[in-house]
């Protein structure tokens, strides 16, 4: 019984100051990844063990023959502990990686829900006001001559056609989000989609003096639901012709390579700022600081185009993405030919 108490203490001296300087080592690492702490958890663990056994048996006065043949089998018993640990550590820091990329990702959709209803509520209720006071003007007959009373049912129209586009949109957002977008997928030409998206933007272009152009070759057919694809031309081009300046020139072109259909839409605005081409295709995202709606004919929206535009190709199975070039920047959207 003495003997087992004095092997016990011995095994449990070796095995402290091992983990005395593993606890040393975790502190002075406490800044680095997840991998790095489990490998040296993992360290200390297995060279407690071949401390404590290489005491005891020297304790034991075994022979070195003996001793060599308890500190190899350890040494390799170590060895494979440790390349297991290594593999299953780097999957658990692989994974922590993709929870802390899942938790960033879910606070940013919460800000960005938070922040629409906040920016929706301001760019519906300011319209709503303006409504309200000129339906009271004309209800009192404040104002009587007629270009004045003109005037004010031009801009209730314009504003009641801005608020359904804002509420339209809003509705196209909420069935991406919930998954309740059906495609209705057929053999869409292209060249026909633009063509419809850029009848459509034309009074917008010719009201801020904007060049819209397309290729004149290279249109490729797409499988897809073309009311969504239209929507994703028309709301790409709204953006561009809505951000560059008189004079400016918006160009449409598309190809295709191997199995991908490929359309881009590039434009002179100058450029996005580095710090916000990441968020382009948020949510209720428009690069300024003030919420207020331009005027009333410029064909401002709710911040919701682009955010659209990525639901509608991820929906596709394709994706979207921005970079800036020399006098603006290049929206390019990518989908499977098939």
């Amino acid at each position: 019984m003495n003997d087992m108490l004095l092997i016990g203490l011995y095994a449990l001296a070796a095995a402290g100051v091992v983990g005395l300087a593993g606890a040393g080592a975790l502190r002075l690492l406490r800044g680095r990844s997840i991998l790095v702490h489990i490998l040296v958890l993992l360290a200390v663990t297995v060279l407690a063990v071949v401390a404590g056994v290489a005491t005891v048996a020297r304790a034991m006065f075994l022979s070195g023959h003996d001793l060599n043949v308890v500190l190899v089998t350890v040494s390799a018993a170590a060895v494979i502990s440790l390349a297991v640990g290594a593999v299953f550590g780097r999957r658990l820091a692989a994974s922590a990686v993709w929870a802390q990329a899942a938790r960033d990702r879910e606070r940013r959709l919460e800000a960005g829900r938070r922040e629409l209803v906040a920016w929706v509520s301001h760019d519906l209720r300011t319209p709503l006001a303006g409504l309200r006071a000129m339906a009271e003007a004309l209800e009192d007959r404040v104002i009587d001559d007629r270009a004045t009373v003109d005037e004010y049912h031009r801009r209730i129209r314009v504003e009641t056609d801005r608020m359904t586009r804002l509420v339209d949109d809003l509705f196209e957002l909420s069935r991406i989000n919930a998954g309740a977008l059906r495609l209705n997928p057929t053999t869409v030409p292209l060249r026909d989609v633009v063509s419809d998206a850029i009848a459509g933007v034309a009074p917008l272009a010719a009201r801020r003096k904007v060049n819209v152009v397309a290729a004149d070759s290279g249109w490729p057919l797409v499988r897809g639901g073309e009311r969504e694809l239209a929507r994703v031309v028309s709301n790409l081009l709204m953006n561009s012709v809505r951000y560059t300046p008189e004079d400016g020139t918006v160009q449409i072109t598309a190809g295709h390579e191997r199995d991908d259909v490929w359309l881009a839409v590039s434009d002179t605005c100058g450029g996005i700022p580095d710090n916000d081409l990441d968020r382009v295709f948020d949510v209720a995202f428009r690069g300024e600081r003030s919420r207020t709606p331009g005027a009333v004919d410029s064909g401002g929206g709710g911040g919701l185009g682009l955010a659209i535009v990525r639901g509608l190709v991820e929906a596709h199975g394709g994706n979207v993405g921005v970079r800036n070039t020399d006098r603006g920047c290049r929206f390019e959207v990518r989908l499977p030919r098939r």
